[in-house]
């Protein structure tokens, strides 16, 4: 119960507005048992103990305190092993035998639901036709059981070369794979396929090592930009010099932008979907701020624009960044937008800042990628410079 208690933080929006009013972990018949030491044993109880081997800890200790007890009653749910305490007990022993050498009658019930996570012969089997394995490695169980599924296995298998081995334990085993490469060919590589032990010849280009980078123009403070995107990304750091030679700071752990000269920065990525996506939200604020500096910088120089004009490109700036953080973004009635992720919709009110969704998961993120969003396209005031 500490550990949810703990990162309470963490949880949706329902369990936080509780927890200001009253604990929701703090329940009345339920309450958690650090040792047997402060187990009161007075009156009718349910423990949950383990492990469910009865070999040790809380759970054996409970099962010598009760045994003997036709009262009391001991449910073990799921497989256990062979030697253990839990195994005898099923097999409808007479006593039971404490850590203490001695032996005790075993007077009390004792049931056994199947109720474990481990796959069954049908299962696995089905698993296993699906992905054809060249070889399976039997591992993890009872030496008869094992025996019996290898077997059933081999007949399975019999018309295929798959090798099945089940390996007592430390056994080393010695598996042979055929290694394929695969080179794409362009130009006149291309155009015919060459035969077997065919000798080639062309330039071989492997993976690449460097990252692609772009270069923007910005002569605003590159503190500034560092601001900005604070206010969208999670994880914007500073990087050392000794990792890039410079003025940087790294996004997300995908993106790097580093300060070139008084005019230009660069913006560094591994090409993915993702990477993509934050390149995309962080060029889209860079140009931005570009077109914000005279308006920042000089107060008395006044825009040629209207008012109107400029909220239109603000709009458009937050569609944008919308766009490249939920994908499906698009526009409603009454100033609303409609944002639409894995089959859940957000109506956001671009005026209030308000948001509507069913899935408290969506609403919460669209509301905070919003407010974060109009922090950073909002011209910085002369006093914050």
């Amino acid at each position: 119960m500490a550990i949810y208690q703990t990162y309470i933080n963490s949880m949706n929006e329902r369990i936080r507005n509780q927890f200001a009013n009253s604990n929701p972990f703090d329940f009345k018949h339920i309450s958690p048992l650090k040792s047997i030491e402060n187990f009161n044993d007075v009156g009718p109880s349910v423990v949950m103990a383990s492990p469910n081997g009865l070999q040790s800890g809380l759970s054996r200790q409970l099962i010598e305190m009760w045994c003997s007890d036709k009262k009391n009653a001991c449910v073990i749910p799921g497989y256990v092993l062979e030697g253990t305490l839990a195994k005898t007990i099923i097999n409808e022993a007479k006593e039971a035998t404490l850590m203490n050498g001695l032996t005790a009658p075993l007077n009390m019930q004792v049931l056994y639901i199947s109720f474990s996570a481990h796959a069954d012969f049908a299962q696995t089997s089905t698993f296993l036709k699906e992905l054809m394995p060249p070889n399976i490695i039997l591992v993890y169980g009872e030496a008869n059981e094992m025996g019996r599924l290898k077997q059933k296995l081999i007949t399975q298998f019999a018309d295929r070369k798959t090798k099945i081995i089940s390996p007592k334990n430390r056994q080393s085993i010695e598996m042979y794979f055929n290694s394929e490469k695969m080179a794409k060919t362009i130009a006149r590589l291309a155009e015919k396929t060459p035969e077997v032990g065919e000798t080639v010849s062309g330039l071989l280009v492997k993976k690449a090592k460097y990252l692609p980078e772009i270069t923007i123009a910005y002569s605003g403070a590159f503190g500034v930009l560092k601001h900005r995107l604070k206010q969208i990304f999670e994880s914007v750091e500073s990087l050392s010099n000794e990792e890039s030679e410079g003025l940087a700071f790294r996004v997300h752990e995908r993106l790097t932008v580093k300060y070139e000269s008084e005019k230009h920065i660069s913006l560094h990525w591994r090409s993915d979907p993702i990477s993509d996506m934050v390149l995309d939200s962080v060029v889209a604020l860079v140009l931005n701020i570009s077109c914000e500096i005279p308006k920042v910088v000089v107060e008395s120089e006044e825009a040629t624009k209207t008012e109107e004009e400029n909220n239109k490109k603000e709009e458009k700036v937050i569609h944008a960044l919308l766009v490249s953080l939920f994908g499906d973004v698009k526009f409603g009635e009454n100033w609303k937008l409609v944002i639409s992720v894995d089959g859940n919709v957000a109506h956001l009110d671009k005026l209030s800042g308000n948001v509507e969704s069913e899935n408290e998961g969506l609403k919460e993120r669209v509301r905070v990628a919003f407010q974060r969003i109009q922090n950073a396209v909002k011209p910085i005031p002369l006093s914050a410079s």
